[in-house]
């Protein structure tokens, strides 16, 4: 079967081949348009009816996919597959419009977005010489795992949140033990230069009480 024969509004194709044209064309409507073309039966007047119906389609979508083209930034994403989405819609919207969108156009778009924080970034995915998009996005899809494994690793061990080694904590109650016992005996020190003093100032007061005897 022809079906661009069966569409040809001089079209003398078979009844046979335009039922099966008419099949295969009806397959590929939106249930919507199925409902709405329900009655008509000529392959030739139904695709006569969509290309009235959405043959403009590449004027309206033209304006909007340049301005979307022009405004996208990757810093503007959080998520590097969220960017790569967008990309790869606007530009099979503008490649549909007729419109020439080339790999080195889809890489300098990314490079000449990054936030200006991560300028030396940037000048290092440039020289390592990318020629296709895909590779570049690849090694900006694994940056963005690894950083987010670190970011998670130190959310969940945060700096200074490790048990101390035992070795370490063996010499930290060592130290508060020799600590403990230093105190007690400068309190017994203390006690003994107590006594020492009392029989000092006895034998004082003795020496008086003799003086006294002898006047």
């Amino acid at each position: 079967m022809d079906l661009i024969e069966t569409i040809n509004e001089e079209s003398e194709s078979t009844p046979q081949d335009k039922a099966k044209a008419m099949i295969f064309l009806r397959r590929h409507l939106d249930e919507g348009l199925k409902c709405e073309y329900l009655t008509v039966k000529d392959p030739s007047v139904l695709w006569k009816n969509l290309k009235e119906r959405y043959n403009h389609q590449k004027e309206v979508i033209l304006p909007a996919s340049r301005d979307e083209w022009n405004t996208l930034r990757f810093q503007d994403f959080k998520k590097v597959s969220d960017y790569n989405s967008a990309m790869f819609r606007i530009v099979s919207q503008l490649r549909f419009c007729e419109q020439t969108i080339t790999y080195e156009d889809m890489l300098e778009k990314t490079y000449s977005t990054f936030h200006a924080s991560n300028v030396t970034l940037q000048q290092q995915y440039r020289l390592r010489g990318f020629t296709r998009y895909s590779e570049l996005i690849s090694c900006l899809l694994v940056a963005e795992k690894n950083n987010e494994l670190l970011m998670k690793n130190h959310q969940s061990h945060p700096t200074g949140s490790a048990a101390l080694p035992e070795a370490n904590v063996a010499v930290s109650k060592n130290s508060e033990r020799g600590r403990y016992y230093g105190h007690g005996r400068g309190r017994g020190r203390g006690r003994g230069r107590g006594k020492n003093g009392y029989i000092h100032k006895s034998s004082q007061e003795l020496q008086s009480t003799n003086r006294k005897s002898i006047v």
